[in-house]
């Protein structure tokens, strides 16, 4: 039985342009990547290779440093900077450039592994962890710890394939073209957490997928593939959780304090390519979209492809764009450098021209309206939150208005008849907070 999850909003889906266009590779490999070195909650990975050296694809570049996720050349050729470079987070971040010499040479350490149904549910944890899969929906969680922490807690797999965000299509082809990795993958995840049962979660706009992923399954009882009612964001894990199990996480807690345990559909993938194949995260794929391109496409690209390469490879802009977001255009960033290089969680490049942007104002006021309080999934009040973070009041917007269970889905500044900037607010806030909790 369906069950729903409180709060949320229908924005326009903006899918067409790409929902039916297959995966393509790049008709031109990039002549440079720039892989960070954080692309995961955690700790920044060490650098294990130096400027001169040679590397190949698959290779480990960067060590995990405590929480992390290992990190590979996504190309192979010669490494000319470890630097920091701008990131899509807006800030430099130390990198391992490399110049690609279009070989795609494999590193001997890549090749399938054999009877893989013998592996025991650590070897596979390990396997998880030594191939850097993370969470590729967002997060960038590292895989391996969210396993680790669940053995023995969680009862409930799920598999986020809903994709809610408007534009973006790449985990819908993912489903449509690469099923039997999802459904593989999910059977080894299951294995490492010595349960015999997941779920699926799609929501109903994407039919196709939802009935494709079934014809895989065919007659086994072990995965159950669950069509969810569309409403953004119905990807959030606690949100999913809800729409599945009708079971909800309490404000602080994880999901695993509720049973369950939630996996996007494209790391899905990468641990079936990471187990079976022996292939560590070195692409992904990605939708570049949006009115400002020629042609919007799915791509699979190397990790550390430029925002700009991957623009070319959508036919170039189509007139100027107003905007350039990593991501979608409810939880996305806005970039103002077009080399920044899409890392593991890059599941979009949205290029917006002006007329899509919505009308602001210069001075917006609220009008406590309370559409914000009505829509937020977190049952959260953003009109407070709003006003106690103008005013830098951080004790009382943390501990009385909750600000930091805020998962920035942006359903509030959506519906807010003002366009308040109100996630941008959050976001200020919140990192205003963290500075001062480090500072204790």
């Amino acid at each position: 039985m369906k069950q729903m999850f409180y709060g949320g909003v229908h924005p326009a889906e903006h899918k067409e342009a790409t929902e039916q266009k297959p995966i393509q590779p790049l008709a031109n490999a990039p002549a440079q990547v720039v892989i960070p070195m954080s692309m995961h909650i955690g700790a920044p990975c060490k650098p294990v290779v130096q400027k001169g050296d040679a590397v190949t694809v698959g290779q480990k570049i960067g060590e995990t440093a405590g929480l992390g996720s290992p990190i590979h050349s996504s190309v192979s050729g010669t490494v000319v900077a470890v630097e920091p470079r701008p990131g899509t987070g807006g800030v430099p971040t130390l990198s391992v450039v490399i110049e690609n010499d279009f070989q795609n040479t494999l590193c001997p350490d890549c090749k399938p592994r054999d009877n893989v149904d013998a592996l025991t549910s650590q070897e596979i944890v390990d396997i998880i962890r030594d191939a850097g899969c993370t969470g590729m929906g967002g997060a960038g969680f590292p895989t391996h710890v969210k396993i680790s922490s669940a053995v023995g807690k969680a009862d409930t797999i799920i598999i986020n394939g809903a994709e809610c965000e408007p534009y973006i299509t790449a985990d819908h082809r993912l489903m449509l073209e690469h099923g039997e990795k999802i459904i593989g993958g999910v059977r080894f995840i299951m294995k490492a957490l010595q349960l015999d049962h997941a779920y699926i979660g799609i929501e109903d706009n994407k039919m196709n997928a939802v009935n494709h992923l079934k014809e895989l399954v065919g007659g086994a009882k072990d995965i159950t593939v669950q069509a969810l009612r569309t409403r953004y964001p119905q990807g959030a894990e606690k949100q999913l959780i809800q729409a599945i199990t009708g079971r909800e996480v309490p404000p602080g807690k994880l999901p695993a304090d509720v049973g369950c345990c939630v996996f996007n559909a494209a790391t899905t993938a990468s641990i079936y390519d990471a187990v079976a194949l022996g292939l560590p995260v070195y692409q992904r794929v990605v939708t570049v979209t949006g009115s400002a391109v020629k042609n919007p496409v799915n791509l699979l690209a190397p990790v550390g492809t430029p925002f700009s390469h991957l623009i070319e490879e959508a036919g170039g802009f189509n007139g100027t764009p107003a905007r350039v977001i990593a991501g979608g255009p409810m939880m996305g960033v806005a970039q103002y450098d077009m080399s920044v290089p899409m890392g593991k969680a890059s599941n979009c490049v949205l290029c917006l021209s002006k007329e899509d942007l919505p009308a602001t104002s210069e001075n917006p006021t609220c009008i406590r309206c309370s559409r914000c309080v009505n829509v937020c999934p977190m049952h959260l009040t953003p009109l407070y939150m709003n006003m106690f973070a103008k005013a830098r009041r951080w004790s009382e917007v943390e501990e009385e208005y909750r600000i930091m269970d805020c998962m920035e889905c942006g359903s509030c500044q959506y519906i807010c008849p003002a366009r308040i900037p109100l996630v941008q607010q959050f976001r200020t806030a919140k990192f205003a907070i963290r500075q001062q909790a480090a500072k204790k």
